[in-house]
């Protein structure tokens, strides 16, 4: 072997193989950028739902919900919707929007405050059957709580403002 053939330094080929292969990589991480912009994939990522620890108590004395707020993130006032569903007939009604601000160690209660007008819609709740009580953080669209309970006496759950 010639001497002169052990130290080739032509290395010509390597830098067009090199930047075909960034071109390629450019060209795909920007159509998956604006692949996920133009389908909408981007719009959601700021609405992620908080992370709570919360907790439902049904009084079925008094006809109402009490909804604590036991740890995690605080939720702006207007993000939460309480719905009541009847799991046998699959009915619902939404029962509440809690309208101020939920920090930790708060609680909100409300009790049936439009029955008496008879134009809101209602749950009757029967003795022995089973009820879920969910609560929805509105702009994720995600369910933060859900808790079923068993009625021990029926009556009739509305729409009340949770203060």
């Amino acid at each position: 072997m010639k001497p002169n053939k052990l130290f080739n330094t032509d290395d010509r080929a390597v830098s067009p193989v090199i930047g075909v292969i960034l071109m390629v990589a450019i060209t795909v991480i920007l159509a998956a950028v604006i692949g996920t912009f133009v389908l909408g994939l981007g719009d959601s990522l700021g609405d992620n739902q908080p992370s709570a620890q919360l907790t439902s108590d049904v009084d079925e004395t008094n006809q109402g919900i009490t909804i604590e707020h036991g740890g995690g993130d605080p939720i702006p006032g207007g993000e939460m919707e309480v719905i009541f569903t009847d799991v046998t007939n699959d009915e619902s009604v939404t029962v509440g929007e809690v309208s101020s601000g939920f920090s930790v160690g708060e609680s909100v209660s409300g009790q049936n405050a439009s029955i008496a007008a008879g134009d809101a819609p209602t749950v009757d709740v029967a003795s022995g059957e089973n009820y879920r009580v969910r609560v929805i953080h509105v702009p994720s669209e995600s369910i933060i709580l859900e808790e079923t309970f068993q009625a021990d006496q029926s009556f009739e759950m509305g729409i009340f403002d949770l203060s």
